[in-house]
């Protein structure tokens, strides 16, 4: 009796079953590449755009003296990602990236005020915890077997209920409210990191090769918002004020 009786490989119940689910793999691992070459790069350009607003005079002025310009900068943020999302279907591969690399650009821009409010080393520090936890958190959601779409609804009205409480702490000024919501967005965006890592991973199973630019792009957009909340949210508990 040898290895292939029973039409059985390695769990398989053929070969060409497991010649077929060792490709699948190697397919969805060559898009999650990209996917995470997007975020990385999304992230490069929101760190560079930062440290231009800070070493120009010029830029800061234009950008960050005036609270009506930041507040619609935030506005175009808030635009470009629902326009992004509601119409990535009918946008070239191209143009959805060049959309995502413009709202990095923005990100940069308004996230520059914070080194005004905490010092660069603590910056330096939570970023590190951020890759960190996320790092973890992304290769959990990538490599486990669990369905973690059974968590998906609870943490989206786990989300919505911290955007109310973010509301609230608006008006109520309360330092220990405020140190709560930080620790349930830790939670809650670290739970989203592990459980959106798998919906993308499932997407990009199912894509064909014409829409592997755009789940690739949806995807970096995705868990790049993880990582960028997860840092905020980190740096209001770790983070050392000026």
């Amino acid at each position: 009796m040898n290895n292939w009786d029973n039409n059985y490989v390695d769990g398989y119940q053929s070969a060409v079953q497991a010649e077929n689910e060792m490709t699948l793999q190697r397919y969805v691992a060559a898009v999650m590449r990209r996917v995470y070459g997007q975020m990385t790069l999304g992230l490069l350009l929101t760190a560079l755009t930062c440290f231009l607003m800070l070493a120009s005079e010029t830029l800061k002025g234009l950008f960050l003296a005036n609270k009506i310009v930041l507040l619609l900068l935030f506005a175009a943020e808030l635009g470009l990602v629902i326009y992004l999302s509601a119409r990535i279907n009918k946008m070239s591969a191209t143009m959805s990236r060049v959309m995502f690399y413009l709202y990095s650009i923005l990100n940069g821009i308004t996230l520059t005020p914070i080194f005004y409010v905490y010092t660069s080393s603590s910056i330096a520090a939570t970023f590190a915890i951020t890759a960190a936890m996320f790092g973890a958190m992304t290769i959990f959601g990538y490599v486990t077997r669990q369905d973690l779409s059974k968590i998906g609804s609870f943490l989206v009205m786990a989300l919505f209920g911290l955007i109310a409480c973010l509301l609230v702490s608006m008006f109520w000024q309360n330092s220990m409210f405020e140190l709560l919501i930080s620790f349930a967005g830790v939670l809650i965006f670290v739970g989203l990191t592990a459980w959106d890592t798998q919906a993308i991973k499932r997407m990009c199973a199912e894509a064909d090769s014409s829409m592997v630019g755009k789940v690739a792009t949806m995807g970096a957009l995705t868990l790049y918002l993880d990582f960028i909340n997860l840092f905020i949210y980190l740096l209001r508990i770790f983070g050392n004020r000026n």
